[in-house]
């Protein structure tokens, strides 16, 4: 296990930095006029000259990247073109709420995905099995965007049991309250990724009890529900673990679609914003800063699974 961590963590650096120049390279080829935008388009030529000099713009594409990556490296990630704020300040504030709505959803999701996964494996080739595994899948096919779309209408347009906005009310900023407002966009994140995670689970447990161990429990008189809970749970999330990364790392990108149609003011919705206004140092911090974090994401997963299923550490001993 350390010489796991310590081949992932040493290959940080150089992935960050490619990263980092993917990230550079890709804001420089979006159309229109960095300046122009900024300054709208009824400001004179040397006004928009004037503009592209001040924010360095004029300067060769390598000099550019360099200093931006020194100052980003530094902490110092600029000032936002059109909010006219510091860009740090603003990514963290979005990023925490970013998170917290990706967490919600992830504590939502896991119960319910093992638990659906669970049936499915118990009752295997039954109307039940059949009923789940083709629900989620259904669901598991259908983009966010769409079950968002859905959900709203349902419960917030016709029932009018949920806000349509995800954020809370002024004056109720209460947990109670944050919540009850992310319900439905943690709703669409969950349908969308809940079948990913079941399926794994669902052969975990077929694999489960059709093992020896189990065989030898039943013979030894053991009760269906402890069969299942000593024996059959531990090692049917074991597969799940790997596709509950995934999955969470789907939630940091999915997140983006979510956060525009529910109006919540995440660092996906910054990103979009940004790109849309040619907010290049609000841009470039903001896929940075989400990269590394979902690099953070595949790490955490490996690290989990592997310490979860004895194989892989036997096998990495061998």
């Amino acid at each position: 296990m350390r010489r796991f961590l310590l081949r992932r963590v040493a290959a940080v650096p150089p992935t960050l930095l490619a990263v980092s120049s993917l990230v550079f390279l890709a804001t420089q080829v979006l159309p229109g006029d960095v300046a122009r935008t900024v300054l709208g388009r009824e400001a004179d030529e040397g006004s928009v000259r004037a503009l592209r000099h001040d924010l360095g713009l004029d300067r060769p594409l390598a000099v550019q990247y360099a200093s931006w990556l020194g100052h980003f490296v530094t902490g110092d990630w600029g000032t936002s073109y059109t909010l006219r704020v510091p860009v740090r300040a603003l990514l963290l504030e979005r990023l925490g709420h970013s998170l917290f709505l990706a967490g919600f959803a992830f504590l939502l999701l896991v119960p319910v995905a093992l638990a659906l996964g669970l049936l499915a494996g118990l009752f295997h080739g039954r109307a039940l099995d059949r009923l789940v595994t083709s629900t989620t899948l259904a669901l598991g096919a259908t983009p966010e965007f769409v079950t968002g779309v859905v959900l709203l209408v349902v419960f917030s347009v016709r029932l009018r049991w949920f806000p349509a906005s995800a954020q809370p009310r002024p004056g109720h900023d209460g947990l109670g309250d944050t919540l009850w407002h992310l319900a439905l966009p943690a709703a669409s994140l969950v349908l969308v990724c809940t079948g990913y995670i079941a399926r794994h689970v669902r052969a975990g447990t077929i694999a489960a009890l059709e093992g020896a161990h189990v065989r030898a429990a039943r013979l030894r008189g053991l009760s269906s529900p402890r069969i299942v809970v000593r024996h059959v749970l531990r090692n049917a999330t074991v597969p799940a673990t790997s596709a509950l990364g995934v999955q969470l790392q789907y939630l940091l990108g999915g997140i983006v679609v979510v956060e525009l149609l529910f109006d919540y003011p995440g660092a996906g919705a910054l990103l979009l914003r940004a790109a849309q206004d040619k907010d290049l140092p609000t841009l470039q911090a903001s896929a940075l800063v989400l990269g590394a974090l979902y690099m953070l994401v595949v790490l955490l997963a490996d690290v989990v699974h592997r310490l979860l299923d004895p194989r892989i550490r036997s096998e990495a001993a061998a």
